[in-house]
């Protein structure tokens, strides 16, 4: 299972992306449209057809230590998911205009992906791309990549808006990540 996330500042320009792979194993693993499929077809119409609804025509597997494997996120390419994000600022700026809270929880949903949104008070949008329910801790993960981005605001050395390229703050986010997601 599979979590991307995006930093956007205030004009929608990336500033950090992580794609995080969960060792948690995901909640449900079959997709009805794929597990309807005749498993001895080998048509380009069965993979497209697949490919078009958001299934996974083949199972990719990401090695984890301690020698097993987890699923990764539906076999969408990275520039899939980048679509999918900016795709759902619009949802998150209605939301915005209406309510004052600055965790959104599920903003946006496109096939498997569930989008969820935390914005600052400053407009920062962070968005996160996942598989499986989990609000606490989407919410718990959003306010320490919140306090981490503070943090790194806080450096003289660093340009608001501009990418972040910390190492310290690449691995901080992951360990959160991998905390609680």
């Amino acid at each position: 299972m599979s979590h991307h996330l995006f930093l956007l500042s205030p004009s929608d320009t990336p500033i950090y992306s992580l794609t995080h792979y969960s060792t948690k194993l995901p909640q449900t693993t079959s997709s009805s449209l794929s597990s309807n499929l005749p498993t001895w077809s080998t048509s380009a119409f069965a993979g497209t057809l697949t490919a078009l609804s958001g299934a996974s025509s083949a199972t990719q597997s990401h090695h984890v230590q301690g020698g097993g494997s987890v699923r990764m996120g539906g076999g969408q390419d990275r520039h899939v998911i980048q679509m999918i994000a900016n795709a759902s600022l619009d949802v998150i700026e209605d939301i915005m205009r209406k309510e004052s809270a600055m965790y959104l929880k599920s903003v946006d949903k496109f096939n498997e992906w569930t989008v969820s949104a935390f914005i600052t008070p400053g407009n920062m949008k962070f968005i996160l791309l996942h598989e499986t329910k989990n609000d606490d801790g989407i919410r718990s993960f959003f306010h320490d990549v919140w306090e981490l981005y503070l943090k790194t605001m806080l450096n003289p050395f660093h340009t608001a808006h501009s990418p972040i390229r910390s190492i310290v703050f690449d691995t901080r986010v992951r360990a959160s990540a991998k905390k609680y997601l």
